[in-house]
């Protein structure tokens, strides 16, 4: 297991900064997803980490030990940094066992650590098969085990699960990240994904325009967003302008609780789609169904309330079935984040 750190690592593309100063810690064995729109920096960030880009300054260092930066580039194949791409990359003509061995040694292809690896990856005794004989989810768990297989001091995953259809890719990335754990891996998920960075990972990290914005437990970033493009980035959120008063935000949504220590004044409050409750009774606002969208276990319901402010509901299944056009009441429950305003704020993305 080993604890990657990256300290003002920038990359720059001509006139185009893709990493502009980037701070950030892997922990050791640990799976720590990097989440971001296109054009983030993700991809560049994975790309310098795996030694296939030069950093144009700062530092990455393996257990405090430097590989890249001040004038040192240690070059891909000497890292013990492995690499899971978007597509599985097997080589067509090897097995399975073939493909996962590729990177070992002689000694090592002779022991048991072939099947071991497939094992953690769920393929037991799929060695001798070829990869056009398995499924688009068995050639990923392919590449998975021959990542592993030569025990890498990171596992670096280039959104693996992408090409993948969405029942398969929820099971498939779970089993991935139990193999990671079993291993003692250190990885690095990189992702577009909310739902996947915010399920399997230990730590979330979100970039935007080449630079770290929040880092921390997926519980932390989703419940306690760094600021309101996060809020808007990492699940859905409702954001509406509010005045704090003694312990309450006053919005169009009514009194909604706020933290102790939110200092008193304009904002604006962070609610939560499942924090939206529908119902009738006192202390309700009055609004108009605009859509329902059903996703199995629960659906989101689109609002609207009389002064035209739209917000979202989450309903879960089992819960208030509402046709579209209906009147409902709308209340909030539990506490709400403030961000509170500032004479420079401004909303970005959102």
């Amino acid at each position: 297991m080993s604890e990657v750190a990256l300290t003002g690592v920038v990359r720059r593309y001509g006139t185009v900064t893709a990493l502009a100063g980037v701070d950030l810690t892997v922990p050791s064995g640990l799976l720590t997803a990097v989440l971001g729109p296109s054009g983030c920096g993700k991809t560049t960030l994975l790309r310098c980490l795996a030694g296939f880009e030069r950093l144009d300054n700062g530092e990455i260092r393996i257990d405090g030990v430097p590989i890249a930066g001040a004038g040192r580039h240690l070059p891909a194949h000497r890292r013990r940094i492995a690499v899971v791409p978007q597509e599985g990359a097997l080589f067509p003509h090897l097995s399975v066992a073939d493909n996962v061995g590729y990177g070992l040694g002689r000694a090592a292809r002779r022991g048991d650590r072939i099947e071991e690896v497939l094992t953690l990856v769920g393929l037991a005794g799929f060695g001798h098969r070829m990869p056009h004989q398995l499924s688009g989810g068995q050639q990923q768990r392919v590449a998975v085990a021959r990542a592993l297989a030569p025990r890498p001091s990171v596992v670096l995953l280039d959104e693996p699960f992408s090409a993948l259809d969405a029942g398969l890719r929820a099971g498939l990335r779970h089993d991935v990240r139990e193999a990671l754990r079993a291993d003692g891996a250190t990885g690095v998920l990189v992702t577009h994904d909310q739902g996947e960075a915010l399920s399997v990972a230990d730590r979330v990290v979100v970039l935007r325009a080449g630079r770290v914005v929040q880092a921390g437990t997926p519980t932390a970033v989703y419940r306690e967003p760094a600021d309101e493009w996060v809020a808007g980035f990492v699940g859905e959120a409702v954001l509406l302008p509010a005045v704090v008063l003694d312990g309450l935000a006053r919005t169009c949504l009514g009194d909604v609780p706020v933290a102790d220590t939110t200092p008193a004044g304009p904002g604006t409050i962070l609610v939560r789609p499942e924090q939206v409750r529908l119902g009738t009774g006192p202390g309700t606002v009055a609004a108009t169904v605009l859509r329902h969208d059903f996703h199995g276990h629960d659906a989101l319901v689109g609002l609207r309330l009389a002064d035209g402010t739209r917000v979202t509901a989450r309903v879960l299944d089992g819960g208030p079935t509402v046709p579209v056009g209906a009147e409902v009441g709308v209340t909030v429950e539990g506490t709400a984040r403030v961000f509170p305003t500032t004479p420079t704020s401004t909303l970005i993305g959102v």
